[in-house]
């Protein structure tokens, strides 16, 4: 069966080589750790038939209700959670062990074109950021209550800005006359202190760090690759797609731990001329992924 046409704004990346190296099977269980738009999740259930199980994760309820639509019909259960919280929903539904494992630790082009979400500085929004809209703290109360330095330390660790201090004193020195409130409000002032880069925009590496601060991607990330060995059946297949080197360097040391991962990429997968030309997001995605030993 193929796909359905995508929705606007929704393309999976990597999608055929993620099928090609993961081979999900008739019956097998998996886990989709990010479902997003759905588009991974079809492809994938569509291999398991009606003898199979997914199990679809995602921690925004927004992205959830969206891929209900694209997975009527197939063997999907959809889960309200962060992937960090893989073993625990598994065990709340009385599955030891899994046949599978994806997860695409990005976000949707949905989220990211939703100027209520906060996650873009090319459309004005409140500046939130979260993924799961539902808890935790914003963008916002980071920017307006951290210290300078904390702040600095962020930027420079989560969005590797060279100009990270510079920035943040600039931010604490407005935040005294006025708090932050919009997305377009911060990047202006990001961009009145750091000098363009070629065709990136300056306060793409604040909103980068932003965001992974927001949401603990980080954090996260490292306790799903540290969850994973036990929640794979020896021989299960497990394929993470991330789009910054922070997240990827994660995952190449997670699939080198000799004695429980066996390679199947030894460099990442990345998306072709053709794919990119088509899905512009696809440009920075890399695919690693590993078999359970």
């Amino acid at each position: 069966m193929s796909p359905p046409p995508a929705e606007p704004g929704h393309v999976p990346v990597l999608a055929e080589d993620t099928l090609r190296l993961l081979d999900p099977r008739p019956g097998e269980t998996w886990v989709d750790c990010t479902t997003g738009g759905g588009g991974h999740a079809r492809r994938i259930a569509e291999r398991l038939g009606d003898t199979g199980r997914l199990i679809a994760l995602d921690q925004d309820p927004t992205m959830l209700a969206r891929a209900g639509g694209r997975l009527a019909g197939l063997p999907v259960e959809l889960v309200h959670a962060n992937f960090d919280q893989l073993a625990e929903v598994l065990r709340g539904r009385g599955v030891e062990k899994v046949d599978g494992v994806l997860a695409d630790i990005g976000f949707s082009s949905d989220q990211m074109s939703d100027p209520a979400r906060g996650l873009s500085f090319k459309t004005d929004g409140p500046l939130d950021m979260r993924l799961d809209p539902t808890s935790g703290s914003t963008a916002a109360d980071l920017v307006n209550t951290l210290s300078e330095a904390a702040l600095a330390d962020v930027l420079f660790e989560y969005g590797e800005e060279r100009k990270s201090r510079r920035v943040a004193k600039r931010v604490v020195e407005r935040r005294r006359t006025k708090k932050f409130e919009t997305t377009a409000d911060l990047a202006d002032v990001v961009r009145s202190c750091v000098p363009r880069s070629g065709n990136i925009d300056p306060a793409t590496r604040t909103f980068q760090a932003l965001r992974i601060a927001v949401n603990d991607e980080l954090g996260s990330l490292d306790r799903l690759l540290a969850m994973l060995p036990a929640v794979l059946k020896p021989g299960g297949r497990a394929g993470v797609i991330s789009f910054h080197s922070l997240e990827d360097r994660r995952v190449k040391h997670t699939f080198r731990t000799e004695g429980v991962w066996r390679v199947l990429t030894k460099k990442p997968v990345e998306a072709s001329d053709a794919e990119v030309a088509a899905n512009p997001r696809a440009r920075s995605a890399k695919l690693r992924a590993a078999v359970r030993v």
